[in-house]
C-alpha cells in the first residue's frame, strides 16, 4: 500500500484525529496522549518521507546538525526553542533538519517544490492545485517561501497537535484568501483539489459531483446563522460536535 494511504490508519499522522476509531495499540476510553513519533511513523507522512529520504545516515554524528543549525544562510531558531515550539524531540528535529538542508540548501522551500513532492506521491491524479493550497497554509507570512521553523511547526500540529489545533489548521487551509471566513466556493476549491489529486482510480470510485455533495452537506451544518460564510467558531463548534463531519474529513489523513 502507498505510504500516504497507510497514513489514514495512523492516528499520529492524521490531520484531524479520528474520534470514530481507536488504533489497536490504544485501549478504548484512554485519554489522548502525545504519541511517540518514531521514524517509521514519521515516514508515513508525504512531506516527512520526502525530507527524511534525504537525511544523512542515522550513524552520522547528530551533533553536526546542531552546529549547522546556527550556520545556514536562513538561520532557524535554536534546537531548544524549536523543541519548545513543537512536539518533536531533539533527535527528530536533527533528522528533519538534515533532510531539509539536503533538499533545500538555501534554507527555504518554494511552491514548485511542494508541487513536485505531491506529483511524486500522487502520480495517478493532478496534485498541482492541492499543493498550491497546502503551501499557502504553511507559508504563514505569505512571502512565497517556507523556512525550516515554519515547516516543522506546521508538521508538529498536523502530526501531533490536539484535535482543536488540527481543526484550526484545517480552517486556515480552507480559508484560501485568509480573511477569517470560509465561503462555499473556498471549501469546494479545496475539496475538488483533493479529489483531483486522488485521481480517477480511487476506491470506492468517486462520482463527478462528490466534492460538491460533500461541501453542500458540510456547509449546511457549519453555517449556523446562514450568512453565507463559516467563521472559526462555527467551524470548531460544528466539527467537534458532529461525528459524521469529523469522520468525513478523514480524507485529509491521506494527503498530508
Amino acid at each position: 500500500m502507498h505510504p500516504c494511504k497507510e497514513a489514514m490508519k495512523v492516528s499520529d499522522g492524521s490531520l484531524l484525529g479520528d474520534p470514530g476509531s481507536t488504533p489497536l495499540s490504544k485501549k478504548q476510553g484512554v485519554k489522548w496522549q502525545r504519541p511517540r513519533l518514531t521514524r517509521q511513523a514519521l515516514m508515513r507522512c508525504c512531506l516527512v518521507k520526502w525530507i527524511l529520504s534525504s537525511a544523512a545516515p542515522q550513524g552520522s554524528d547528530s551533533s553536526d546538525s546542531e552546529v549547522e543549525l546556527s550556520m545556514v544562510r536562513h538561520q532557524p531558531e535554536g534546537l531548544e526553542q524549536l523543541q519548545a515550539q513543537t512536539k518533536f524531540t531533539k533527535k527528530e528535529l536533527q533528522s528533519l533538519y538534515r533532510g531539509f538542508k539536503n533538499e533545500c540548501p538555501s534554507g527555504l522551500v518554494d511552491e514548485d517544490t511542494f508541487k513536485l513532492i505531491y506529483a511524486q506521491f500522487f502520480p495517478q491524479g493532478d496534485a498541482t492545485t492541492y499543493a498550491h493550497f497546502l503551501f499557502n497554509a504553511f507559508d504563514a507570512d505569505r512571502n512565497g517561501a517556507i523556512c525550516f521553523e515554519d515547516f516543522v511547526v506546521g508538521l508538529s500540529v498536523l502530526l501531533r497537535g490536539t484535535v482543536q489545533e488540527k481543526l484550526k489548521w484545517a480552517f486556515n487551509l480552507y480559508d484560501i484568501n485568509k480573511d477569517g471566513y470560509i465561503t462555499k466556493e473556498e471549501m469546494l476549491a479545496i475539496m475538488k483539489s483533493i479529489y483531483d489529486m486522488m485521481g480517477r482510480h480511487t476506491y470506492p470510485l468517486l462520482r463527478e459531483d462528490a466534492p460538491l455533495e460533500h461541501v453542500e452537506r458540510f456547509f449546511q451544518k457549519m453555517d449556523r446563522n446562514q450568512d453565507g460564510v463559516v467563521t472559526m467558531d462555527e467551524f470548531l463548534e460544528t466539527c467537534q460536535k458532529d461525528q459524521n463531519i469529523m469522520t468525513s474529513m478523514q480524507l485529509f489523513e491521506n494527503v498530508i
